[in-house]
């Protein structure tokens, strides 16, 4: 078990034995985080966004990609009948954008881990945000996240922070952001 959820259990424990000796009980809630950032539309929204951004260079590597595949095709049909230096030029002219396009796709691909990360990270700190918001506004003592191995109906509220999600990327949407 890890220590930060023995630590959580451990003070969920001490304030339900210890706690006030009121009618009052503990309202704790439960949230599935990775199934909020994988139904809030602002994740497809991202998603689509950095699709749209990243197709070009995309494109354009599969076109470097498919003129190297033609140049290999003749150096391997022409190559026995082209002059030693001929051959030995787009042998190196091969190596050369072998070499290249290896470079663009570690770009490519570092590139866009970078964007998704900045993208996900902005729609974690809004997720974190309206949990926020639903565990005062509903007067929680407790929501759980990561780690949570079962949550009863009663205490998953990840359903209402869907669709908290979903009224603001509407309302978003409406207003033209």
């Amino acid at each position: 078990m890890h220590r930060t959820t023995f630590l959580w259990l451990w003070a969920l424990l001490l304030a339900v034995l210890m706690g006030p000796v009121q009618a009052a009980e503990l309202k704790i809630g439960a949230v599935n985080a990775p199934r909020v950032l994988e139904e809030a539309p602002q994740a497809e929204a991202a998603r689509a966004a950095l699709e749209q951004e990243f197709a070009p260079r995309d494109k354009a590597m599969l076109a470097a990609q498919q003129e190297l595949k033609k140049l290999e095709d003749r150096l391997a049909r022409d190559g026995a009948i082209m002059s030693e230096s001929e051959r030995r030029s787009l042998e190196r002219d091969i190596v050369s954008r072998k070499r290249d396009l290896k470079r663009e796709r570690e770009e490519f691909s570092e590139d866009l881990n970078i964007r998704r990360n900045e993208a996900f990270e902005k729609l974690r700190r809004r997720v974190f945000q309206v949990i926020l918001s639903i565990a005062k506004g509903e007067h929680y003592d407790l929501i759980l996240s990561d780690g949570v191995v079962y949550a009863s109906d009663t205490v998953d509220i990840t359903e209402r922070v869907i669709q908290r999600l979903k009224q603001e990327f509407d309302a978003a949407k409406g207003n033209g952001k």
